[in-house]
């Protein structure tokens, strides 16, 4: 199941805050929490005292808490990778660690007594994970998850995050990858130019970070990195299906109702037979063959326009398409609609046999 998860910092808020935050997160479905140690100063018991309040009320409405960690934060805690009952105490439900130790350790880990689960560093691309598989661990606790970049320029490129990806979906491991809020303004450390996986998302809505991530079909879970994103983006997010892509879309002025009830009402797929030109849906054309398509707004085409054919077009009238490229029209295409420009990048993901739909957005 694909879930949607937050991130908190005690050290930064109050538990209040947080708690409230944790509270709105779960009305919108989130299920997950992410949280960190790294940055953390201070002995065991304090860090117990200011985490476990938190980490209880977010289990006691079914949300799962992992804790950031490394081999400095074992070290300066006198934790060892054997005992994880620290974590336990806490009421964790699992452990991520940020820095790894030599495969053996990290499989041991996976049959702690308490349940934990050991969440993986997804973005190095080396082969660690294939050492930790080496050594037998109980893969129904392994899971990853990609790190977050607060500085600009450092996310990760496009190819690198799918080569990592891969790696660990290949493995049938549980994925996550996180997003950033435009409008939360801390994460663990000072510099905060958005906290995203992927550089290429910096900067855009978070409910677009969050298709694209879905979509890629290499991550399970999507998890907001800064804290507080605001209600408004909580909405959005929980209103993003999971699994079929949603474009949002304007129609123009010129849309007929029948063609308003193609694009908004019926089931979409990418036909199978890829064009260089257009991703085709072909249904409506056979639903609808008795029906009049006639010409209306037939302008010249650009990429992320949704298009129907007119009777013009012979057999092909009512058939719901989406411009990969410029082309010139012959009067022959009705232009309905177009994918918002900060979503055009979306069709990159979309493939072959692929459902999609569309929905209106303001």
């Amino acid at each position: 199941m694909k879930q949607l998860g937050i991130s908190i910092y005690p050290e930064h808020s109050t538990v209040e805050k947080d708690k409230e935050y944790i509270g709105l997160a779960h009305q919108y479905g989130f299920k997950r929490i992410f949280t960190c140690l790294l940055s953390v100063e201070g002995d065991a018991g304090k860090i117990i005292k200011d985490f476990k309040e938190t980490i209880s009320f977010a289990s006691d409405l079914g949300m799962e808490t992992i804790v950031d960690i490394s081999p400095r934060v074992f070290d300066r805690l006198g934790i060892s990778y054997s005992d994880l009952s620290f974590f336990h105490e806490l009421g964790a439900s699992g452990i991520r660690l940020d820095l790894g130790f030599s495969g053996r350790e990290e499989a041991m880990m996976t049959y702690n007594p308490y349940g934990l689960k050991i969440e993986l560093n997804m973005s190095n691309g080396t082969k660690y994970i294939d050492n930790i598989l080496s050594h037998q661990p109980n893969k129904e606790r392994l899971i990853g998850s990609h790190n977050f970049y607060p500085h600009r320029y450092t996310g990760l490129s496009y190819e690198h995050f799918l080569k990592c990806s891969r790696q660990f979906k290949s493995a049938g491991l549980k994925t996550a990858a996180f997003i950033h809020s435009n409008d939360a303004t801390f994460g663990p450390w000072p510099v905060t130019e958005g906290l995203c996986t992927l550089e290429m998302h910096r900067g855009l809505p978070i409910h677009v970070q969050a298709k694209h991530l879905f979509q890629t079909g290499v991550i399970d879970d999507v998890i907001i990195a800064n804290a507080y994103a605001s209600e408004e983006e909580l909405r959005l997010l929980a209103e993003v299906d999971r699994d079929v892509l949603t474009f949002s879309v304007h129609l123009h002025e010129s849309i007929t109702e029948l063609e308003k009830k193609i694009v908004l009402e019926e089931p979409h797929v990418y036909r199978g037979d890829v064009s260089d030109y257009l991703v085709r849906s072909t249904q409506s054309r056979v639903k609808y063959k008795s029906e009049s398509f006639p010409p209306t707004y037939t302008p010249d085409i650009r990429r992320g326009d949704l298009l129907i054919e007119n009777e013009l077009y012979g057999q092909y009238k009512g058939e719901l398409q989406i411009a990969l490229k410029e082309m010139k029209n012959s009067g022959k295409t009705n232009v309905v609609g177009r994918i918002k420009d900060e979503e055009l990048f979306l069709l990159d993901v979309l493939g072959s046999w692929d459902a999609f739909r569309f929905t209106l957005k303001k």
